[in-house]
C-alpha cells in the first residue's frame, strides 16, 4: 500500500512538472513560473524606482527655480512654456541617441529624457497655483506687513501646493511609464527585463503589472503626503 501511494505521488509531481512546463513551452499565462521568478524583477524594479524618482525630483527643483522666476516676471511665463513644450516633443529614443556619444550608456543618458520630459507638467502646475492664490489673501498678507518673501513662502506657496501635488502626481506616473524605454541608453529598469524576453507573455505581464503597480504605489504615496501636508483640505472635503 504504501509503495502505491508513493508511486502516485511521484506520478502527481511528474504531472505538475509536465504542466509547468507544457504552458512555457505554449508560451501561456504561467503562475507558478511567475511565483518562482519574482526574485528576477527585485533589482529592474529597484533601477526603475532610481530612474523615476531622481528624474521627477530633478525636474522639481528646476521647474520650481523657472516658476519662481516666472512668477516674478509675468512675461517669461510664454516662451518657458515654448521651450519646455519642445522638449517634450521630442522622441525620446532620439534624445538617447543624440546624448550616447556625449555621455555613453548608462544611467545619466537615461535620466536626462526623463527630467526634461517633467518640466511642462511640473512648470505648468506649479505657475498654476501661484497665479490661482485668491488676491484677498495677498492683500490681507500685505496689509498685515508681509514682505515679497515672507507673501511668496507663508502665503503663495501653501495655497499652491494642491495644484503643485498634481503636478507631481502626473509627472510621476507617467516617467514610471518613460522609464521603460531607458534600457535603450543602457540604464536598465523593468524595459530591460521585458526586453530581455520579449516573446514570452508571462515574462511580459509579470514586468508590465509591477510597472503599473510601481505607478499606482507612487501616486498613492503622493497623495498621502498631500493630505497630510494641506490638512485644512481634508476638513473641508469632511464640512
Amino acid at each position: 500500500m504504501t509503495g502505491a501511494l508513493q508511486i502516485l505521488g511521484q506520478v502527481q509531481l511528474h504531472n505538475r512538472e509536465s504542466g509547468k512546463l507544457s504552458c512555457v513551452q505554449n508560451n501561456g499565462i504561467c503562475p507558478d513560473w511567475i511565483v518562482h521568478h519574482l526574485g528576477d524583477y527585485a533589482s529592474p524594479t529597484w533601477r526603475h524606482v532610481q530612474l523615476t524618482l531622481a528624474a521627477v525630483l530633478i525636474g522639481f527643483v528646476i521647474a520650481f527655480a523657472l516658476a519662481i522666476v516666472a512668477h516674478r516676471h509675468r512675461w517669461l511665463t510664454g516662451p518657458i512654456i515654448g521651450v519646455t513644450g519642445i522638449l517634450y516633443t521630442i522622441p525620446s529614443l532620439a534624445l538617447f541617441a543624440l546624448l550616447i556619444p556625449l555621455t555613453g550608456f548608462g544611467f545619466v543618458t537615461a535620466l536626462i529624457p526623463l527630467t526634461v520630459y517633467t518640466l511642462l507638467i511640473l512648470f505648468r502646475n506649479i505657475v498654476a497655483g501661484l497665479d490661482n492664490v485668491p488676491a484677498e489673501a495677498r492683500d490681507a498678507a500685505l496689509g498685515m506687513g508681509f514682505t515679497d518673501r515672507q507673501l511668496f513662502w507663508r502665503v503663495e506657496l501653501p495655497l499652491a501646493l494642491p495644484e503643485i501635488f498634481a503636478g507631481l502626481r502626473v509627472a510621476t506616473t507617467s516617467t514610471v511609464g518613460l522609464a521603460a524605454l531607458a534600457f535603450y541608453a543602457g540604464a536598465g529598469g523593468l524595459g530591460q527585463q521585458i526586453l530581455s524576453d520579449i516573446a514570452f507573455k508571462s515574462n511580459v505581464l509579470t514586468a508590465g503589472a509591477i510597472c503599473i503597480l510601481l505607478a499606482f504605489v507612487l501616486d498613492l504615496g503622493l497623495l498621502g503626503a498631500q493630505r497630510a501636508l494641506l490638512p485644512w483640505q481634508r476638513a473641508r472635503a469632511v464640512a
